[in-house]
């Protein structure tokens, strides 16, 4: 049997249910390596410990590790610039500490064994949960009161992302879902409607069409490439044929039930039996834009850069649904900013003074006009964003039809890069959908229970 759990409740975490995980046991093939940091500096317990910064004055200054997601170094350090303009107490120092979020969590877990920490750090979708396991970040709500900062303007559906144990481990920076991206000239020279296909089905009947249509583009359809995150869009696919990486709110492993098979067998059958769709090399998007193929999916982050290159009108639209769901079928993703356990209180205080800068309605919009990545506050205004490129107003309204994601894929330590070995098999060697997703239960199960279990009792 795979590891069950209650539902999530109230958009958050429940502590209680992984304690039930702990107790009900695996039967499980224990992991003998999977990529990415591990969790063994030990286990947590007990309620986080909220530190306590009454008479604590901020440090004069503080690094932050990025990664620049979407090209933002220069509109990140502009916010800085602003930052220090604004006040002259705290100095912010930017260091480029890897080129994605990968390279920066293994230099972060490189500095909790003895390096030089940041003050505040870029932390993905799935890597924050295993530093809360290692106790490595801190909680951030006394901070909160210490600065007087009132969450309640942030988008609840990407604030709840970090939400754990009745604490708040992390805040929305660069965040982003997946859009569904077409080149308008292919569609109108198919004859098909100026919209995205509302099911994948409906595509699948469009893509001869389009292939006719256009003489010498690649595909219909280019799949992101395998290693760039197939198990954050891949949910979407899951999610319209019913199934799923996990279990909704639970840790059940549910890659190889009939659903999630099916829904994979769809792609692979759209490879390798109908040919209207490839795989990307490097990146869909840049396939898109340089007009090679018709239509992909690919995150809100990329869409400034889309419309920079492309030569032709680009659509977007919300993600296709499947025959047992059309709604929600869209996964949130992208990264906060949190703040390192094993520095000062002085740095601490400084650290989240800035992210309060950062996140502030008028610079998410900056950024989010910069990147494509949306706002994360509520009251950001986004007309002037919409009015530069209308395609950002579709990514707005989709994050109101998102949907949390596989724990599978964003608490297991890993779990996303096997996913993506187990969807190369599939759709770059062929290989058979349910013996695949059959090893991939498997693997799922032994990150849980070497990686994760212990860590929770």
């Amino acid at each position: 049997m795979s590891p069950s759990h209650p539902a999530r409740q109230s958009s958050e975490l429940s502590r209680r249910g992984f304690l039930s995980l702990a107790a009900a046991g695996l039967s499980a093939t224990a992991l003998s390596a999977c990529s990415g940091p591990s969790t063994s500096s030990g286990p947590t317990s007990g309620k986080p410990q909220q530190i306590d910064f009454t008479g604590v004055k901020p440090a004069g200054e503080i690094t932050f590790w990025s990664s620049n997601p979407g090209s933002s170094q220069e509109i990140t350090q502009q916010i800085i610039d602003a930052f220090h303009q604004s006040q002259s107490d705290i100095r912010v120092q930017l260091v480029t500490a890897g080129s994605n979020y990968e390279d920066i969590a293994q230099k972060f877990q490189a500095a909790q064994a003895g390096g030089k920490l940041p003050d505040l750090v870029v932390l993905s979708d799935v890597w924050w949960f295993r530093y809360y396991l290692q106790d490595s970040i801190i909680p951030l709500d006394s901070l909160f009161t210490a600065l007087n900062w009132d969450t309640g303007d942030y988008r609840e559906q990407l604030l709840t992302d970090y939400k754990y144990d009745g604490a708040t481990w992390a805040m929305p920076w660069a965040r982003s879902t997946p859009l569904f991206y077409w080149n308008k000239a292919h569609w109108q020279a198919a004859g098909l409607p100026d919209r995205a296909p509302t099911t994948w089905t409906e595509f699948a009947e469009w893509a001869p069409k389009l292939k006719a249509a256009n003489a010498g583009i690649q595909n219909a359809f280019q799949l992101p490439a395998l290693a760039g995150y197939a198990g954050w869009s891949f949910q979407n696919v899951l999610w319209g044929w019913g199934g799923s990486w996990s279990a909704k709110g639970t840790f059940d492993i549910t890659c190889d039930k009939p659903e999630s098979v099916a829904a994979l067998q769809f792609l692979a059958d759209a490879v390798y039996k109908n040919k209207w769709s490839g795989v990307a090399g490097k990146d869909s998007t840049n396939d898109l834009s340089a007009g090679a193929v018709s239509a992909t999916v690919g995150s809100t982050g990329s869409l400034v850069g889309i419309l920079k290159v492309a030569k032709f009108d680009v659509g977007a639209g919300f993600l296709p649904g499947g025959p047992a769901a059309t709604t929600p079928v869209c996964p949130t993703g992208g990264a906060g900013v949190g703040i390192p356990k094993k520095i000062k209180p002085e740095n601490q205080l400084a650290a989240a003074t800035f992210i309060k800068f950062l996140t502030s309605p008028e610079n998410t919009l900056r950024f989010a006009q910069a990147t494509g990545y949306m706002p994360v506050r509520k009251s950001a205004d986004p007309s002037s964003l919409i009015a530069k490129a209308p395609q950002a107003k579709v990514a707005i309204d989709q994050l109101a039809a998102t949907r949390n994601q596989d724990w599978a894929r964003v608490f297991l330590p890993g779990a996303d890069q096997e996913m993506a070995n187990a969807c190369a098999a599939i759709l770059t060697k062929n290989s058979e959908v349910p013996g695949e997703m059959a090893k991939l239960r498997s693997k799922l199960e032994g990150i849980y229970t070497s990686q994760v279990k212990p860590h929770l009792k």
